[in-house]
């Protein structure tokens, strides 16, 4: 496969790993600029960062400039798509932001069923334009997500049950890595070509190796969905949704993806039956909707129509947030539920939540070449999650609910520690003991191996990057 190095010419970096002196291309942006605040801000306003400039790339030569020239002004690097790095790892004071967000080419091969797409495409404008030649691959569920980064660090969502996470379904990537001393050079990844890179950016692909530029993906065809959403006023069927829930929705048909979402004023389910009716869908959550007296409403349509339907506008949706993930292998016990019920009862806002997404299904099956991703056995991931605040464009204003929300999320988490295990690297935690294996499991210590590979200097660090393996 090709390999385009920084210094172009002469086709490498010579015995001494120097490249002539690079200069930053793209969409430039420093300090004094008037776009500084609306480009250096991210989407959860508890983390602020001023970097010593900003580069939105518009191609991966612009890409190349910038790692190179971070390399030799010896300046700390992060990258950055969505914003929505949950503890603001995609930003750092004082140093080079590559900003990737505006790399959104889309080639689709209708016949061959796959897509390449620019890794500045976040998870709205993936679903929709797929969608519009009835084809879908799995993302989350918020639009404004990065695609990228949810599919490097593995990726689900309501299709993750019938067509398992969203890593499986990349097949290919062009990435920038760090070459020599100074350097940097474009590689292609695939099945064929830096197959360990690939099993290494499909679950631990975020901010690691390198810089994803474009992302190739297996497609999967789909007509139209159906799309269900129940809601329960008050908590009171709380402990009955969350035992029928356990029960059925890892166990059902695979084609099912469904949220349960408990808040402190009531609980929601949300339901995607891809190629199914109504009727089928009510059909499979009959043990959910018979408890109780739910509102029910169903939709039958396009995926890109429905998904883009149930977005919540960014300026809608509180300033700051923090979650913690979770896995669970076993179902809840009454003594975890009771848990979840005293916690949401007492939350101290009405966005702040608890969601269960049902794994089984297909995310039991790895895709050829395997993934990093490890929590495949889960029955389900669960997540307590609190927002607060208003947005402004001048964050980091002390918040007075700020020390309640926050010692809120960490009770509940901590209480709920003994039921769950593992954690999610796209929902990171700073204090999180044993990161390494909370995230990848058995899988850390190849993944080190990899990363001495691709970046034995380390160039691509931050607070919970994989370190590489010294020999």
């Amino acid at each position: 496969m090709t390999e385009a190095s920084a210094s172009g010419a002469h086709g490498g970096h010579g015995g001494h790993g120097h490249c002539p002196p690079a200069k930053l291309t793209g969409r430039i942006v420093r300090p004094h600029d008037p776009g500084y605040t609306d480009a250096r801000l991210g989407w959860d306003q508890l983390f602020s960062h001023y970097p010593l400039v900003i580069v939105f790339a518009q191609n991966t030569q612009d890409v190349v400039n910038a790692l190179t020239w971070a390399r030799q002004h010896d300046t700390a690097v992060r990258i950055r798509s969505g914003r929505h790095s949950l503890e603001g790892w995609s930003n750092v004071d004082s140093g080079l932001v590559i900003d990737i967000s505006e790399l959104k080419s889309v080639h689709i091969d209708a016949h061959a069923r796959v897509a390449t797409v620019g890794a500045g495409l976040n998870q709205e404008e993936a679903v929709t334009t797929l969608a519009k030649q009835n084809f879908a691959v799995t993302t989350g569920t918020e639009g404004s997500v990065g695609l990228s980064g949810a599919t490097l660090g593995g990726g689900f969502g309501f299709l993750t049950r019938w067509l398992g996470m969203a890593c499986d379904s990349l097949i290919g990537a062009e990435i920038v890595v760090a070459d020599g001393d100074e350097c940097a050079k474009v590689i292609k990844v695939d099945l064929n070509h830096h197959s360990d890179l690939l099993w290494a950016l499909r679950g631990a692909g975020n901010g690691n190796f390198g810089i994803v530029t474009s992302l190739t993906y297996k497609l999967a065809p789909l007509k139209s969905v159906t799309y269900l959403q129940a809601t329960w006023d008050g908590t009171g069927d709380l402990r009955r949704l969350f035992e029928a829930y356990q029960r059925t929705a890892p166990f059902t048909d695979a084609r099912l993806g469904t949220q349960l979402e408990a808040h402190r004023n009531q609980i929601l389910l949300f339901a995607v039956l891809p190629e199914g009716t109504p009727a089928e869908t009510k059909r499979l959550l009959a043990p959910l909707l018979s408890v109780g007296s739910p509102q029910v409403t169903t939709q039958v349509g396009n995926w890109g129509d429905v998904y883009a339907g149930f977005q919540i506008p960014i300026e809608l949706e509180p300033a700051n947030w923090k979650f913690y993930s979770q896995f669970a292998r076993k179902p809840f016990p009454a003594k975890a539920i009771d848990v979840v019920i005293s916690f949401i009862r007492n939350a101290p806002t009405d966005d702040s939540n608890y969601f269960l997404q049902a794994f089984g299904g297909n995310v039991r099956r790895s895709p050829r070449g395997g993934t990093a991703f490890p929590h495949r056995d889960a029955l389900f991931y669960a997540e307590p999650g609190v927002g607060w605040g208003k947005r402004s464009d001048q964050p980091g204003i002390c918040d007075p609910l700020t020390p309640q929300a926050q010692a809120w999320i960490a009770e509940f988490s901590q209480e709920l520690r003994p039921y769950v295990d593992g954690a999610y690297v796209n929902v990171p935690n700073i204090g999180t003991q044993d990161w390494e294996t909370a995230y990848w499991r058995n899988n850390f210590d190849r993944l080190r191996k990899i990363k001495a590979k691709y970046d034995p200097q380390n160039v691509f660090q931050y607070d919970q990057s994989i370190p590489p393996a010294v020999c």
